[in-house]
């Protein structure tokens, strides 16, 4: 795949730089051709000011962009080649939301026939149709953010910048929609990049998903790869709903067992042969080490440590039930509806292959299930 957009030790210092407040932290990223990524962080993250920077509507600090070639970071907007969807949505309010769409292939000069079955094709996909020849202060702002998107998406562009697109949009319309914007980019050879706070967004959407925090690339790599194998212990607890589960643990060599103490009493007993030499070897060598545990992984049986329930929520299609545990809450994900009343005593089992675990210091991933992270 041909890299399409390189950012190689981008930083961003609001003031001063080194004595201004550093919201972009030495960001090192590869785009490549014809990928949807996600910028995902919660506010204040770092990742619409990456975006901008990336557009040029905020200047870097430090560090190059190259974008199809072309070392960009000094150039303006104009000058990029980048189509961006703004999460303010930022329509001329003095011409119809069907104008706004259509100011950039008219400013190229296109064919008439050709700027109308475009703006066609894209406002059905959005439904937008219906307010085409309305102004963009008649409209509501969902109707306005999906003009914006449909503005940026009908654009020849080297990147299509996407901040927050759906973000005014009514639960039902965002899930409808994701479908149809990610096959309109990727039937195109659209290159694209979406600022988001929703994982579910990200996760639908996004071929890779870059999670910030605090200025700083935490963990660049796809959904399942991220689920699967977070980078730190910040990635694991932020991406997956619900959250994952952790606990401090304590772990020693019982002689052809490990034994992981959670403390309060509780404890984890698993065979030495659970777990790869290297990775049996590794967390003996930590002793204090945190583990972490998706809900969907913890299982009910009688032969697993005790918890006591202190809620049972059926959403319609699962149980959520949390339980008393090892000092403090642990949540367990069922597909069925589940019988058990707050205040019952269970009994709740970890398999050696769900355990992910991490530096009690640093945060650093040191395995995933029976592999070395």
């Amino acid at each position: 795949m041909t890299v399409l957009l390189k950012l190689s030790g981008v930083d961003k210092f609001y003031g001063p730089v080194n004595k201004g407040v550093h919201a972009v932290q030495n960001i090192n990223m590869d785009v490549m051709k014809g990928e949807i990524i996600a910028l995902l962080g919660s506010s204040g993250c770092g990742k619409t000011s990456t975006l901008r920077m990336i557009a040029g509507f905020e200047e870097t600090s430090r560090g190059t962009i190259t974008l199809a070639g072309r070392e960009v970071q000094a150039l303006p907007p104009v000058r990029r080649n980048v189509a961006m969807a703004f999460e303010g949505y930022s329509l001329y309010p003095t011409v119809t939301v069907g104008e706004n769409i259509a100011f950039a292939l008219k400013a190229a000069r296109l064919p008439t026939s050709e700027v109308e079955a475009k703006v066609r094709e894209v406002t059905e996909m959005l439904e937008i149709t219906d307010i085409l020849d309305r102004y963009p202060t008649s409209v509501s702002g969902g109707q306005q953010q999906r003009a914006s998107l449909a503005r940026a998406l009908i654009r020849d562009a080297d990147l299509h910048l996407l901040d927050e697109p759906m973000g005014q949009l009514e639960p039902q319309l965002r899930t409808l929609l994701r479908g149809r914007i990610k096959h309109y980019i990727k039937e195109r050879g659209l290159t694209a990049i979406l600022v988001t706070h929703d994982q579910t967004e990200a996760n639908a959407l996004a071929d890779r998903i870059a999670v910030m925090e605090g200025g700083v690339l935490q963990q660049f790599a796809t959904p399942q790869t991220i689920k699967e194998a977070p980078a730190n212990l910040f990635t694991g607890t932020f991406v997956g709903e619900p959250p994952m589960n952790v606990f401090a643990a304590e772990a020693s060599d019982l002689g052809g067992q490990v034994q992981l103490d959670l403390g309060d009493g509780l404890h984890l007993t698993y065979s030495a042969d659970a777990f790869a030499p290297d990775v049996r070897a590794k967390l003996l060598a930590q002793k204090h080490i945190m583990l972490g545990v998706r809900p969907y992984a913890v299982q009910r049986d009688t032969r697993g440590a005790r918890a006591q329930v202190i809620a049972n929520q059926w959403l319609g299609d699962q149980s959520h039930i949390a339980a008393t545990f090892a000092q403090g809450t642990i949540v367990l994900v069922e597909h069925d509806r589940a019988d058990v009343a707050v205040g019952e005593a269970i009994h709740v089992r970890i398999a050696p292959e769900d355990l992910h675990v991490f530096d009690k210091n640093t945060g650093a991933a040191l395995s995933h299930g029976a592999q070395m992270a």
